[in-house]
C-alpha cells in the first residue's frame, strides 16, 4: 500500500451506504400518510429515495396528508430518534472495518446526505473516535443531491481539493452529486440502482475494502 497516493479525503453518503435506516424512514412516512387515512406506497419510497426531502413533503401532500414541511419534517424526525434510541443502528457488512481501515491510515473522512443530522450524528458515533470531521445535510446547502454543492461543501470543510478525493454513495441522485463535485465515486448496491456507467466502480458492501478505494483514486 505504501505506493499508493492517499485520497485526500473520503466522503461518505449516510442511508444505505453507512447504514440500512431506508426501513425506517420508509416506517416513517407510512405511519404518517395511516394518521391520516391515506397510504405510502413502495413506488413512493422508491420516488423519494436519495432525493431533497422537498420530494417526500410533497408527495406526501399529493397523497392527502394535511402538512405543511416543517410539520412533516419534525415528525419524521421524531419517528428517527425513537427508532435510534430504541433499538440499536447498525453499521452495514464490511463497513466498520473499512471505516477502521481509513482511520489508521490518518485519512479525514465526511458524511455527505440528503436526511437529518441527528440520525447522522448516531451513525457517526460508531465509527473510530474523530474519523468524521464534519457532516453536510440538507440543513446546510441550498442546493441538495443531485446538485454538486454538498459534496463541494464537506471538501470545503475539510479543507480539500474535491477532485483528489473518494466518495462512497449507493444512489443515483448521490452519485451524480459526487461526479459533478469532480470526485471519483464508489457504487455500492442500494434500493434504487445507479444506472450503468455512472460511477467509478462498483463493489458490494462486503467487499468494499480500503484497497479498492486506494487503487480507484490512483487509477486514471
Amino acid at each position: 500500500m505504501s505506493d499508493y497516493v492517499y485520497p485526500e479525503a473520503i466522503l461518505f453518503d449516510h442511508d444505505g451506504t453507512l447504514v440500512d435506516t431506508e426501513p425506517v424512514w420508509a416506517e416513517a412516512k407510512e405511519a404518517i400518510s395511516h394518521k391520516y387515512g391515506k397510504e405510502w406506497s413502495e413506488q413512493d419510497t422508491l420516488d423519494a429515495l436519495g432525493q431533497p426531502m422537498q420530494v417526500t413533503y410533497d408527495i406526501l401532500r399529493r397523497n392527502g396528508v394535511p402538512l405543511s414541511d416543517e410539520e412533516i419534517y419534525d415528525a419524521l424526525v421524531n419517528h428517527a430518534i425513537e427508532h435510534a434510541k430504541n433499538e440499536s443502528v447498525e453499521l452495514l457488512p464490511g463497513v466498520a472495518g473499512l471505516l477502521q481501515e481509513v482511520a489508521d491510515a490518518g485519512i479525514p473522512c465526511a458524511i455527505v446526505t440528503n436526511a437529518t443530522r441527528h440520525i447522522a450524528e448516531v451513525t457517526a458515533s460508531l465509527a473510530p473516535e474523530g474519523l468524521f470531521k464534519t457532516i453536510v445535510t440538507n440543513d446546510d446547502v441550498k442546493n441538495a443531491k443531485p446538485d454538486p454543492e454538498p459534496y463541494l461543501l464537506a471538501a470545503q470543510r475539510l479543507g480539500v481539493d474535491p477532485t483528489k478525493c473518494v466518495a462512497v454513495e449507493d444512489s443515483p441522485s448521490g452519485v451524480a452529486s459526487a461526479t459533478a463535485a469532480g470526485l471519483k465515486v464508489v457504487v455500492v448496491p442500494g434500493m434504487q440502482p445507479v444506472p450503468e456507467g455512472k460511477g467509478d466502480l462498483r463493489i458490494k458492501h462486503e467487499d468494499l475494502i480500503f484497497d479498492q478505494i486506494l487503487k480507484l483514486n490512483n487509477s486514471k
